[in-house]
């Protein structure tokens, strides 16, 4: 097993203006709920700045602080996004050259964030204004929706390749921390940092120098001029290792070998990163408690209540507070070392443990009111970092991990762990070479993310007073059957049955 290896935290003045830096000491800078695929798109948006430069899954990831200069493709944006007159004007103006006129006169008045407002390129480049008027509604018909991204700044078009790839911006052109939280960057770095970087980088430098013919048509759209890209930096990955990333490495690795288009692809990818993020944010949460690597009972949903489902509820809510345990005994941790109980025996006790603490999390400010006492300082702390932790960090089991397919509140209204048929199909092709007992698929998903679905390995998590024999097996069939109906299962006889990963076979 990949050991873990801590790197040291970042100076000062990369605390990005945060007076206090603990969830970052934990989980890096910074770990925010986030929609699945603006999680996907912030990662491209990394790898694509770093491929520009050569650097793709390269060493200067390893080190903090990691810089990158992504896409802002302006141009496009505002022809996709920003350009509410368009099928107005091809509407009313049939002519081509009064449409040409009239639209470019708007463009002229209305577009944002670029330089210059001078859209005339695109007349050389298209036989009539028709043309541009039809891919234009084409590429917009594969924009990738999300509740979070109703400004036209921060919508994205589907990843076609290089040239449809940029950050998240408000209308003014600079960067945005609303929908591009930095997750991203810190799916990069996990990937950058794991053992599969090299063949990583070979398959993602193919897809980015791949011209497909809708990537054609979004640098058809984009002028012949050098862009101007900004420097992006301060994301922190507190780990140099850890077996969180060769996880994700090799699931990802599995996809890309299978070589599918990007449509059929990134889907996949991006399942596997919000379940690999949260599974990274538990995973690390137990390890600061010093508990067992968390588990997840996992519901085949049925028709009627089950143990099961009632297992699974629980479960979650354990899980669901391994954030905030971690966060009080990171807390706890500080008022137990040596140092702060040697400070708090000195007569300046207080002065001495409030430089510890900022030396640790960079709080108090000098604007601090609170007791004058260590102890009262360290209760405070507990406080507001359980506040801040609350706010966004928190939030990432629930947000990501529904949005990964694995919780779920599907027939009942208390969330619990019942995995999509997505997810089930990412894992399969992640996990079967080409076909696998049914058995050892069952094995092989709670050894490498701790899903429990059958009886083997619900007798290994569950106490024995909670644990029903039958109820395992009964969920193991209805996981079975649902494997079968999406044909991924296929039973030889009463005591054979094999998952299969048709993608692979097909390749075999």
């Amino acid at each position: 097993m990949t050991e873990i290896v801590v790197l040291p935290p970042p100076p000062v003045k990369y605390h990005d203006d945060n007076d206090l830096w603990l969830d970052e000491q934990i989980w890096g800078h910074r770990l925010w709920e986030q929609d699945p695929w603006l999680l996907f798109l912030e990662f491209l948006s990394v790898a694509e700045a770093s491929h520009t430069t050569g650097k793709l899954f390269s060493d200067d990831a390893t080190t903090f602080p990691f810089s990158f200069r992504p896409a802002q493709r302006p141009y496009l944006r505002n022809l996709l996004f920003n350009n509410e007159k368009l099928l107005e004007f091809a509407d009313l103006y049939p002519d081509n050259e009064t449409g040409w006129a009239k639209w470019l006169e708007w463009m002229q008045n209305n577009a944002k964030m670029v330089a210059h407002r001078d859209f005339s390129y695109l007349k050389k480049r298209f036989e009539n204004f028709q043309q541009l008027v039809k891919v234009i509604e084409m590429l917009r018909s594969a924009t990738i929706e999300s509740s979070m991204n109703k400004r036209w700044s921060s919508r994205f078009v589907f990843p076609f390749g290089r040239h449809a790839i940029y950050e998240d911006l408000n209308t003014e052109g600079g960067r945005e921390y609303i929908n591009f939280t930095r997750n991203g960057d810190l799916l990069y770095q996990m990937l950058a940092r794991s053992s599969a970087a090299p063949e990583l980088a070979r398959h993602f430098a193919h897809l980015f120098e791949r011209r497909d013919p809708c990537d054609r048509l979004t640098e058809l759209l984009q002028p012949e001029i050098p862009e101007e890209r900004h420097t992006r930096t301060g994301s922190y990955l507190p780990y140099a290792k850890h077996p969180a990333f060769e996880m994700l490495a090799q699931d990802w690795l599995a996809v890309l070998e299978l070589q599918l288009p990007r449509f059929d692809a990134y889907p996949y990818l991006t399942i596997l990163g919000a379940l690999h993020i949260t599974l990274y944010q538990l995973q690390v949460a137990a390890h600061v408690c010093d508990k067992p690597k968390p588990h997840f009972i996992c519901e085949v949903v049925a028709p009627k209540k089950t143990l099961v489902r009632e297992l699974s509820a629980g479960n979650y809510i354990v899980n669901n507070q391994l954030s905030i345990s971690a966060v009080d005994t990171y807390v706890r941790n500080i008022g137990n070392s040596p140092e702060w109980i040697a400070a708090a025996a000195e007569q300046s006790g207080f002065a001495a443990c409030r430089e510890i603490m900022r030396e640790k999390v960079r709080w108090p400010n000098a604007k601090y009111t609170g007791p004058a006492e260590p102890d009262a300082l360290l209760e405070d702390l507990r406080h507001k970092a359980q506040r801040r932790h609350i706010q966004h960090t928190a939030n990432i089991h629930n947000s990501l991990g529904r949005g990964a397919g694995l919780v779920s509140r599907r027939g009942t209204n208390r969330l619990r762990y019942a995995p999509t048929d997505e997810l089930l199909k990412a894992l399969i092709l992640a996990n079967v070479p080409v076909r696998m007992d049914y058995g050892q698929f069952l094995g092989r998903l709670y050894d490498r993310y701790g899903l429990v679905f059958g009886e083997q390995e619900g007798q290994l998590s569950i106490t024995t007073e909670d644990f029903d024999k039958r109820a395992f097996q009964a969920n193991s069939s209805r996981l079975e059957n649902r494997l079968k109906t999406i044909g991924m299962l296929r039973r030889l006889s009463d005591a054979c049955a094999y998952v299969e990963n048709p993608l692979r076979r097909s390749a075999a």
